[in-house]
């Protein structure tokens, strides 16, 4: 919770509560993922760097959440921490990633350079805390 809260502009409201990650992990198929600041997973209790929320059904997978605290930032920790989800998907047996993302959050860059393609749009999805309104963008990364 305290990599969300350092991890996401409240402009956006992208964070979520510990109560709504919390029933999202009682819900079943959700996983979590999360890296030190070396790149590995944390030690017992060692602080995280970053963390990835999934949650799979059949086949596919959905990148629900995906941060890294912002003093912990370029440094390959995304990178590493996306790379490891993708092959933990694949060897589950997942054939397919989703993830959808306001436009212009700056970790595009990021998963199209680890092959998320764009699949769709939902214009003005997303409203700011200014009530700006913003577009979704739904991503796909195919791991067959």
């Amino acid at each position: 919770m305290a990599v969300m809260q350092a991890a996401f502009d409240p402009l956006y409201g992208e964070a979520w509560t510990r109560s709504q990650v919390e029933n999202a992990l009682l819900l079943g198929g959700c996983r979590t993922l999360l890296i030190d600041q070396h790149g590995a997973e944390p030690a017992e209790s060692a602080p995280a760097a970053g963390f990835a929320l999934l949650r799979a059904t059949l086949d596919e997978e959905e990148l629900l959440l995906f941060a890294i605290a912002p003093r912990w930032r370029r440094r390959g920790l995304g990178a590493r921490l996306l790379a490891r989800a993708l092959a933990s998907a694949a060897e589950a047996g997942i054939t397919r990633m989703l993830l959808e993302m306001r436009r212009g959050n700056e970790a595009e860059h990021l998963y199209r350079a680890a092959g998320f393609e764009p699949i769709g749009l939902r214009p003005n999805y997303y409203r700011t805390a200014k009530g700006d309104r913003l577009d979704a963008i739904t991503f796909e990364r195919r791991l067959d």
